[in-house]
């Protein structure tokens, strides 16, 4: 099947259904756009998995506050479709804002403690909007399997817990984040930084190394593992919005790295709000990069 590009939910379903019938399984890829290889990994990674891949190409809304880039946000529809088709893609979905949001909606899905923090507690309401367009996608779609990227942690966790709590019949898999050769984690919102803020921008990958070779030199106290990725963040002149060490599952405030332990770090580099994470590791002598 060559790429096919759609619009409404009618036309998406009748068009799923019919492979379903022939006993298909369905991937589905969640997106807002502005593809780069970490998409593009997503796409390969459900298309390795299931029969058939849905990518949704949706600037969601609701998860921007007023004060955020939702009309800056890069958008060029005709590139993406044509970097879904070179993944292997079979269908693009496309709505626009009204087909996924109609006159009189008025649905929120919450999840509640794992959006408190770190992200949700620096983007009020973002969650509420990540959770709503999710549930939404996943109903519109019906996959067998959904798939995102493990650079955005706490909003794995969120998926994950929606997807149990609702009891929704999909799996939910979570891929390892793509980089750029000096390290910065691939994200759309990179196209906004200029050359000497893209210098800058390696100072959330920096810090992240220096919070890993803390913990491999066997330094355990999360406060001194913060400090030293702290540290890293100044030399580059990056001020973090936060720089945390919590629990892989909780997201809870931890005191000692024992076991696996996420680091989640946010900072405005220039124009681009950046974030990114790692696992912090005991059990194997060595940190898991994110």
């Amino acid at each position: 099947m060559s790429l096919r590009i759609v619009r409404t939910v009618a036309e998406l379903r009748t068009l799923l259904e019919r492979e379903r019938s022939a006993d298909r399984s369905v991937g589905l890829v969640p997106t807002m756009g502005a593809f780069h290889d970490g998409h593009r990994s997503l796409m390969e990674r459900a298309g390795a998995d299931c029969d058939l891949v849905v990518v949704s190409l949706f600037v969601n809304p609701t998860q921007f506050g007023p004060r955020e880039d939702l009309a800056a946000y890069p958008r060029d529809e005709q590139r993406d479709a044509a970097i879904a088709g070179e993944a292997g893609v079979d269908v693009l979905f496309a709505p626009p804002v009204e087909e996924v949001y109609p006159d009189g909606f008025a649905t929120t899905v919450r999840v509640g403690g794992l959006t408190e923090t770190l992200e949700g507690a620096h983007r009020p309401g973002h969650f509420d909007g990540v959770a709503t367009v999710v549930a939404k996608l996943l109903g519109m779609a019906q996959p067998d399997a959904a798939f995102f990227g493990q650079k955005d942690a706490q909003q794995a966790l969120v998926i994950r817990r929606l997807v149990r709590d609702l009891d929704l019949p999909v799996r939910i898999e979570i891929c390892p984040t793509v980089r750029e050769a000096d390290g910065l984690a691939m994200s759309s919102r990179n196209a906004y930084l200029g050359p000497a803020d893209r210098a800058r921008a390696i100072a959330l990958r920096r810090a992240l190394d220096a919070a890993e070779a803390a913990v491999a030199a066997g330094e355990r106290d999360a406060a001194a593992v913060e400090s030293a990725a702290r540290a890293a963040l100044a030399e580059h002149g990056v001020e973090p919005e936060y720089v945390a060490l919590v629990a892989t599952d909780s997201l809870s405030p931890v005191d000692r790295v024992d076991g696996e332990v996420l680091m989640a770090l946010a900072a405005r580099v220039g124009p681009a709000r950046l974030i990114d994470n790692t696992i912090l590791s005991t059990t194997d002598g060595a940190s898991r990069s994110a």
